[in-house]
């Protein structure tokens, strides 16, 4: 006679007691988030004066939150922006922050700019991973250059990639030349809300050259992927790939421009250095607001009536809001390398010309030249 086993659930799986199952989402829990703190205690930041995000690691957002977090607690000002701010054609020690450190003569400015980091993303990057900038000293940059034309306003209807197109709002509203699937805006909102896929992401960036684990396995089938997680981080003076030409731009063939400048009451990038300005008081910050410095003389004429309006409507639109700022002046045309990135001379000026600014220096709270600021 064949046996029958009535037994529900009998042959291999096992069924869990609700008790059981609150005990496995506890231990899941544990895990999601104890690892990544953990990770941090494991793998070491580089400890450099004038430090900066190295430039393969610019779409770790972990890593971002994890240098600020870093910066907030050694009460550093904090300088957000991005490839000016970061510093595209120089070395970490001939940054702006580097220069104001060196006329400061202490490390009161700490370097959280992000190359290509445009306003759209950056009020995301502060929504999703600026958490813990409050409280703080920030200075922040407004490049008019993502307002210089549609596309790179994010207006153009013509689909095309741009920077960190996962920080920006993934269904409203709606960027007309972003075209990604469903799927990979479920996953980057997902992936922003949570710390341990951000951690995953993070290990992926930085010891994986970016691809997923299944996938390096598949081109790695022989190797072990654990030992890939050397704790080794790029330095933050690793050059941008590829590397850029280290001359003046009237010595590398550029001519001056006629950039299509938008219309504010349209431009989705102005709109968005709005809300990242926003975001950064709502959260108890002292903020101060640099704009510029544009390459002016690259610009022809007719373009430069226009760009000086709109400095202009940001400077109004500042002082209505009754945030500090400085128009910085155009600098030396020789201290270019393009249109709106310095050389190490450009930093050098435009560092000493904050640092004799009033204003900005009541706003630093620190004593220079023997000057007691209150």
């Amino acid at each position: 006679m064949a046996h029958t086993d009535k037994t529900p659930f009998a042959a291999n799986a096992q069924r869990l007691s609700l008790a059981q199952w609150c005990l496995a989402g506890a231990i899941l829990l544990a895990v999601t988030s104890g690892l990544p703190l953990a990770w941090q205690r494991i793998e070491p930041l580089p400890g450099l004066t004038d430090n900066r995000i190295p430039f393969r690691l610019g779409n770790d957002y972990w890593m971002f939150d994890r240098y600020a977090r870093e910066d907030v607690g050694a009460n550093a000002t904090l300088l957000l922006g991005d490839s000016v701010i970061w510093g595209h054609y120089v070395s970490r020690e001939q940054t702006l922050s580097a220069h104001l450190n060196r006329i400061a003569g202490a490390g009161d400015f700490a370097n959280l700019g992000v190359d290509g980091i445009h306003p759209a993303a950056l009020a995301g990057l502060l929504d999703c991973y600026g958490q813990r900038i409050a409280g703080q000293r920030v200075v922040l940059q407004c490049n008019l250059l993502w307002m210089s034309s549609p596309q790179h306003d994010l207006t153009s209807g013509k689909e095309f990639a741009f920077n960190h197109s996962t920080l920006v709002p993934q269904f409203w509203p709606r960027i007309n030349c972003y075209r990604e699937p469903l799927s990979a805006r479920l996953s980057n909102v997902v992936n922003r809300n949570s710390r341990f896929l951000s951690w995953a992401k993070h290990l992926q960036i930085a010891y994986l050259g970016g691809s997923d684990w299944a996938t390096w396995t598949l081109d790695h089938p022989y190797d072990n992927p654990l030992g890939q997680l050397t704790l080794s981080l790029p330095s933050p003076d690793e050059r941008p790939t590829p590397a850029p030409t280290l001359k003046p731009w009237t010595e590398q063939g550029i001519r001056p421009a006629n950039f299509r400048w938008v219309d504010f009451s349209k431009s989705y990038q102005w709109e968005s250095f709005q809300r990242a300005v926003q975001l950064l008081r709502e959260r108890d910050n002292s903020l101060f607001v640099v704009v510029g410095p544009f390459n002016e003389h690259m610009i022809q004429p007719e373009s430069l009536k226009l760009y000086r309006s709109r400095k202009e409507t940001v400077a109004r639109w500042l002082d209505e809001q009754h945030v500090p700022f400085v128009i910085a002046d155009v600098l030396p045309s020789e201290t270019y390398a393009d249109a709106s990135h310095p050389l190490d001379d450009g930093y050098r000026i435009w560092a000493e010309r904050l640092m004799s600014d009033s204003v900005f220096r009541r706003f630093s709270r620190r004593i220079y030249s023997g000057e007691q600021l209150q």
